[in-house]
């Protein structure tokens, strides 16, 4: 009997099914897994940089620190321009291993100290320095104030070529020296390098420093994004990293932008420096004021600055086509829905039967101008709101009477000749300002509508870049119907190349409908300034804020809060330029300030005799060559200019009906009177 041997198996073998797993590896070969998909072409290392695919890869590490760090030390390598991947490595170790390492370090340093101090030589002072802060963290150490830890930094950067890669190494390298930190090349160990600052967590070069928990806090990367683009406008600076904050609007995905902010919060001004520095750039600005807050920004620019009063003599008819076809629209359509929107705003509440009447009518009004759904016909001349007046009465149905009635102070009362004639103005100047601040208050929403809807109708005309701007948009807001023409606007701005800048200090209203969410939703860029506090909670609910965004907005200065850009948002202060300031700001005692500065202009007249042509004369009159067959009339002592010192103002009254002649220069330092 054999102790040891083989056990006899008399087990019957079962048969193999095709499917086990022996067989899976064989399967797997034909097919295409997820590592196939994802992994690159191929893969290239090199002594100092390795190729993954179509990049190139180069691994840095950190070999000596400075001596004095202080919170947030590694920002300007966090804000390297550059893509790159940072890993840093924090391993703990236990205090009593560091202390008895300390007692031996202490006690060779001090053996070093003696030594050279008994042979005469000058102490090494870095012996001296690595002694004291020896001697700290040991003491720290004992007491528990301080941990010890070892503490490794990496940073691979790529670029898309290897020329690219060694520039970009020279600023990294630059960066990092400006930072007293010192870092070498992981030549021959790029591919570790490589894995080290993947997302595996593994430190395959593990070359670290010593450090306690005072200095490790400093490493770490409390940082805020820069919004910073190569091109345009400077918004402000952002108060986390006093990094300037320039963006370009028209590079997202729309153009669009909200500012939200109590009154007082800096609102206008902030509107009026970013118009201001888009109309520098050739930006279109065309701005709806229902303040009166832009006149002085209108006049400084040269632009054009229109007071819409009952009394003005420019008019604006609502019944105007754009008179362009696009496959698929229906122009005229699009405007009776817009005048729907109006004329609801002007007549209050309609039932469904009011409606339908309302909208046969408008149909009527213009088939009655020869204007139908045919886009030939669109180029007509356009009704005005009295022809729909008289459709209205002409329709003999009692609901349409009541509508007309509604109607009726628009056409003949105290309202009428606002919105009753034929438009006679159109767009030309790059920054045009519509003003509505001398309307009544009940007339503001109506003016609006009718002034967002003929720019939306010149803008659709031809292709340019424009910023639109709707201060106050409150008074929109609350109509659902003005909402909703907004809200299309909003939709609809990027395919014509146009910013539309939201304005309002009415944040519960403008938040509180659906169509205030949707144009938030729609803008690309949002800014919120100061906030009340019976706003801040609905503020904070649909931006999604934390409590310290919230503490910020909350006790914000005038021209600070928050910028939202994308998926990133930052801190800002608006910065204006000193000549900037001057134009833009509506401080009253800054404007009063500014206008007591302001010279007196002073004239300086000299006693002149002047011979004149009685009433025709224009030219001046050479006083050695008498004109041929005229005789000469000598002015009366009434028309002679008068002697005045150079510090009194000139008090002469003008001579009515006189055409004015300038004498001619006797000589050229002698001053020339001012015209009377």
């Amino acid at each position: 009997m054999k102790l040891f041997g083989s056990k006899k198996n008399n087990t019957v073998p079962k048969q193999q099914n095709p499917a086990t797993p022996s067989t899976l590896p064989v399967l797997e070969k034909g097919m295409v897994s997820l590592v196939d998909i994802i992994a690159p072409s191929s893969v290239e290392v090199d002594f100092r940089s390795i190729r993954v695919g179509e990049k190139f890869y180069r691994t840095f590490f950190a070999v000596d620190y400075p001596r004095y760090v202080s919170a947030n030390w590694l920002q300007p390598l966090i804000d390297f321009d550059n893509q790159q991947d940072i890993s840093m490595f924090i391993y703990p170790t236990s205090s009593s291993d560091v202390l008895s390492d300390l007692r031996r370090k202490i006690a060779e340093m001090e053996a070093t100290i003696s030594s050279q101090a008994e042979d005469g030589k000058v102490v090494d002072p870095k012996v001296s320095a690595a002694l004291d802060d020896a001697l700290s963290l040991q003491a720290e150490l004992a007491k528990g104030v301080e941990r010890f830890f070892q503490f490794g930094l990496y940073i691979t950067i790529s670029s898309k070529s290897h020329e690219d890669l060694e520039e970009a190494s020279k600023r990294l390298l630059t960066t990092l020296s400006s930072l007293l930190l010192t870092a070498k090349t992981a030549t021959l160990q790029m591919e570790d390098g490589f894995k080290t600052t993947m997302p595996y967590g593994q430190d395959k070069l593990f070359i670290s420093r010593n450090m306690d928990t005072t200095s490790l806090a400093s490493t770490f990367p409390f940082t805020s994004a820069t919004l910073t683009q190569e091109k345009g406008v400077m918004y402000g600076i952002n108060q986390q990293n006093n990094s300037l904050i320039i963006f370009d609007r028209y590079s997202l995905e729309n153009a669009n932008e909200v500012i939200l902010g109590k009154s007082g919060a800096g609102k206008s001004y902030l509107i009026k420096l970013e118009a201001l520095r888009q109309f520098m750039f050739g930006t279109e600005v065309i701005i709806i004021d229902p303040e009166g807050e832009y006149k002085n920004l209108t006049q400084a620019m040269g632009g054009e600055y229109l007071s819409f009063t009952q009394s003005s003599p420019i008019k604006i008819n609502p019944f105007d086509l754009s008179g362009l076809y696009e496959e698929g629209e229906n122009e005229l359509g699009f405007k009776i829905l817009s005048l729907h929107g109006l004329l609801r705003i002007v007549m209050g509440e309609l039932n469904a039967a009011q409606d339908a009447t309302l909208d046969r009518a408008l149909v009527e009004t213009y088939r009655q101008k020869g204007i139908t759904p045919d886009p030939e016909t669109q180029t007509k001349e356009p009704p005005l709101m009295e022809d729909l007046y008289k459709t209205l009465l002409g329709m003999e149905d009692q609901v349409a009477k009541e509508l007309a009635f509604r109607l009726e102070k628009f056409i003949k009362g105290s309202l009428s000749g606002i919105f009753n004639q034929q438009s006679n103005f159109d767009i030309k100047n790059p920054l045009t300002v519509f003003s509505i601040r001398e309307m009544e208050e009940e007339l503001r929403p109506i003016a609006m509508h009718i002034i967002l809807d003929h720019v939306w109708t010149k803008i659709r005309k031809n292709l340019k870049k424009r910023l639109l701007i709707l201060d106050e948009a409150w008074y929109m807001m609350k109509y659902p119907d003005s909402a909703s023409f907004v809200y299309g606007i909003a939709k609809r701005a990027r395919k014509y190349y146009l910013g539309l800048t939201t304005v309002t200090q009415d944040v519960e209203d403008f938040l509180s409908t659906d169509y205030g969410k949707a144009v938030l939703s729609n803008s690309s860029l949002q800014l919120l300034l100061k906030q009340g506090a019976t706003e801040i909670d609905l503020i904070s609910k649909t931006f999604y804020l934390s409590e310290g965004e919230k503490e910020l907005l909350l006790s914000a200065d005038i021209g600070e809060g928050l910028f939202f850009a994308g998926q990133s948002h930052v801190a800002i202060k608006v910065i204006a330029a000193p000549f900037e300031h001057e134009i833009i700001t509506s401080n009253p005692i800054e404007i009063m300030n500014m206008q007591k500065a302001q010279p007196v202009p002073t004239a300086t007249i000299t006693e002149t005799t002047v011979k004149t042509e009685p009433y025709v004369t224009q030219e001046p009159i050479n006083s050695s060559v008498q004109p041929e067959n005229k005789p000469e009339v000598q002015p009366s002592p009434t028309q002679q200019a008068p002697i005045q010192n150079t510090d009194q103002p000139n008090v002469s009254q003008p001579i009515p009906e006189q055409p004015v002649v300038k004498p001619p220069p006797q000589d050229t330092n002698q001053s020339i009177p001012p015209t009377q």
